[in-house]
């Protein structure tokens, strides 16, 4: 794509070695979930060159609560696409006060990228995966280089595509942490209260799943933890989470 080089193409090696340590770190760590999980991470396996990624969405407060008692100095990218509800940004601020973060590391699309394929800022409405792909997927790529694993907040309550998550993986040449990956609803409620942590003020508006405003609905109480996103498209992930390499 015009403007975006590759930073980052694993040979197929590494893309065999990187599955082969994700085998071998499930058998070993495969019971572990959430902070237990974390800290052997954070603190031995791979110290140093793992990095929290966080929307700073609905979810969100509670991996970072947990990063930030292990090591509130652990990288945390978070991806500013250019259309995140003001509420996402005044959020992050907050959290990144209360818990004490050090390294929050705050990625945006290329200038170059967006003025070459969206310079009306409009191509959400008709070709929302590339949109994706300039505002999110590149700028993650980018900023996980020199890191070799990487921390999400997916879970298979989420339905859909995230229905099989399992707490350790290989994908594109790093080991990929989930460790929230079979926690319920009713389990991450719990612990928002037990740890007193915020919620994403959206949330008291409806908002089930919170992503960029434009691609972002309220929905009914009884919907499905990534209803609300891309309403009307056949799209439930915006691609930061597909394997690119295989």
């Amino acid at each position: 794509m015009n403007g975006s080089a590759e930073t980052y193409r694993p040979d197929a090696e590494r893309l065999n070695q990187t599955t082969a340590r994700a085998d071998a770190l499930s058998e070993r760590y495969g019971a572990l979930e959430g902070e237990a999980l974390l800290r052997v991470m954070l603190e031995w396996q791979y110290k140093g060159r793992i990095a929290l990624v966080s929307s700073f969405g609905a979810e969100a407060a509670i991996l970072l609560d947990m990063v930030a008692r292990i090591d509130p100095a652990t990288p945390v990218i978070f991806i500013d696409s250019g259309k995140l509800f003001h509420h996402t940004l005044t959020y992050r601020d907050i959290l990144v006060r209360r818990l004490g973060l050090t390294d929050v590391r705050t990625v945006e699309p290329v200038a170059f990228d967006i003025g070459g394929h969206d310079p009306d800022g409009e191509l959400w409405r008709h070709n929302p995966n590339l949109c994706c792909y300039l505002r999110k997927v590149l700028p993650l790529e980018r900023a996980l280089g020199g890191f070799d694993a990487w921390i999400t907040g997916r879970k298979r309550d989420h339905g859909g595509e995230r229905g099989g998550v399992e707490t350790i993986e290989a994908i594109d040449g790093r080991i990929r942490l989930n460790p929230l990956a079979h926690w319920s609803a009713k389990k991450i409620d719990r612990t928002f209260q037990e740890r007193g942590l915020p919620r994403h003020p959206l949330m008291a508006e409806g908002y089930a799943s919170i992503g960029c405003a434009p691609c972002t609905a309220p929905v009914s109480p009884d919907a499905g933890g990534r209803d609300g996103r891309w309403q009307g498209h056949a799209k439930s992930e915006c691609g930061i989470h597909h394997a690119r390499w295989s």
